[in-house]
């Protein structure tokens, strides 16, 4: 999972930076679909029931490994749907690579509103990205 350029060499900074260019929201979602094709491959032996996340209106799988020796958790995400892979790049920028304690207290939620993105998605997408957060929010809680 280390060769995972979320969170690391791609940043929840710089994501907001860059939404900042686009004045409309169809070249944001553009922008979120390509976050989503830079995602590594979940292997299909990881796409297990435990993995799944349940809420979203695509299928979603999350796993994740913790490193005691960075005490930092990688994840690998993977989904179904183009726009959820992007969401998920999106998340993966802001927890990925970090220790369970700075996941747990990062404000996704300020986050998002930075991008103004949640008014523009469906609720049953909506519904998904918190389904999503949550799993990540209690594999930190596991390992903190």
């Amino acid at each position: 999972m280390s060769s995972n350029p979320f969170g690391s060499e791609i940043t929840g900074t710089d994501i907001l930076e860059d939404l900042e260019f686009f004045d409309d929201w169809e070249d944001r979602y553009r922008y979120i679909i390509d976050l989503g094709k830079k995602l590594p491959t979940m292997p299909d032996e990881l796409k297990t029931d435990l993995n799944f996340v349940h809420g979203c209106q695509s299928q979603v799988w999350i796993s994740h490994q913790f490193q005691p020796d960075s005490n930092t958790l990688h994840f690998l995400v993977d989904s179904d749907a183009h726009i959820v892979r992007g969401l998920a790049a999106m998340v993966m920028a802001a927890f990925n690579q970090k220790p369970p304690r700075d996941i747990l207290d990062f404000d996704i939620e300020g986050y998002f509103g930075k991008t103004q993105l949640i008014q523009h998605l469906s609720p049953t997408r909506g519904n998904g990205l918190k389904s999503m957060v949550n799993k990540i929010r209690e594999a930190a809680s596991a390992h903190r």
